[in-house]
């Protein structure tokens, strides 16, 4: 198992290499840029000198008037050295942009992906048990009616019906207008009661999905020969199902689990946008429309860094549910 963790992280490093390499290419053709703003802004002002002189001055402060190459190899050893660099559209460090909107993001994308398991993987092995039934038809319907609703449109439902209707919960922001008049608890309260709507809609577009997929495994586990061995050998429904089926249906489980990893710090851009919520997934956006080339570059890399993690621990824990899965 060590030798095996050990060919699989420096195997992801050599993918992120390369992953970081096509990213810093890419941002680096973007159409727009934050120093070709920046030059237009400083060239308006009265007695100031023309576009192309600040261009070419911002370029050269920057270290974009380099190759790709070039500019890349010391984008990689600043990197390594933990040298995020200030993020150009913020005026701060990376770092510092992205601890303040992180937390936000990722206390969002835990608790949907706490709701998402609790409530699809039980809905789905009730409908596998109960297939054709009437349990069947409506959890199946509901798996279909969630994953067919665009973010935006729920959103905006959810909006419509209990902020505008029924006057529950603000439309947009994580505070309210009372929020530094509160104590800490009114205050903690304030921001929960702001993350309600954006929750529910992070849990309900993306619930069905994984419904349908417990389904469509619990099912294929529940017609194999072994399961109608431990039927015939007199052993209850309950055991059959949740120690001998269910554990099989884990394995593919454990692949959603380990890559919704990336899912947790990546943000929710639609949501966070709709809902106006300062997270990691907005931020990030008008970061890479700016051309705001360090704090893109820190995102996307970590987020590549959590995607290869997640793989591996998605291997790792084959052999944690199911003993027949062994690492040579």
């Amino acid at each position: 198992m060590r030798n095996y963790i050990v060919k699989r992280i420096l195997f992801s490093i050599f993918i992120l290499f390369f992953v970081t390499l096509i990213i810093y290419t890419l941002i680096r053709c973007l159409p727009t840029s934050y120093v070709e703003t920046m030059a237009i802004q400083l060239s308006s002002k009265p007695g100031s000198k023309s576009y192309t002189e600040w261009l070419e001055q911002l370029n050269a402060s920057y270290g974009l008037d380099r190759p790709i190459l070039v500019g890349y190899v010391s984008w990689l050893k600043d990197f390594a050295q933990g040298n995020f660099g200030d993020s150009w559209r913020f005026t701060v460090p990376v770092i510092q942009e992205f601890k303040s909107v992180i937390g936000v993001s990722f206390v969002m994308g835990a608790i949907s992906l706490i709701l998402e398991l609790v409530i699809a993987i039980p809905l789905g092995i009730v409908a596998a048990t109960k297939q054709y039934s009437k349990s069947d038809y409506i959890i199946s319907a509901s798996a279909l009616v969630g994953i067919s609703l665009p973010t935006f449109f729920f959103a905006t439902i959810l909006k419509l019906v209990f902020s505008v209707k029924l006057g529950w919960f603000d439309t947009h922001g994580i505070v309210g207008r009372n929020y530094a008049q509160l104590d800490a608890m009114g205050q903690f309260l304030d921001k929960c009661s702001h993350l309600v709507l954006p929750i529910v809609t992070l849990t309900i577009v993306s619930v069905g999905s994984l419904m349908r997929y417990t389904r469509t495994n619990m099912l294929e586990v529940l017609n194999a020969d072994y399961i109608r061995t431990a039927r015939a050998k007199g052993l209850s429904e309950g055991k059959v199902i949740y120690r001998h089926a269910f554990r099989n249906t884990l394995i593919p489980l454990v692949t959603i689990v380990g890559g919704s990893l990336p899912g947790l710090f990546s943000g929710a851009l639609i949501t966070e946008t709709l809902f106006s919520i300062p997270g990691i997934g907005f931020v990030s956006y008008q970061a890479m429309v700016a051309g705001d080339i360090p704090f893109t570059m820190f995102y996307l890399s970590f987020i590549a860094v959590l995607t290869l993690a997640g793989n591996l621990i998605s291997d790792i824990l084959y052999a944690v549910v199911d003993p027949r899965v062994r690492i040579a």
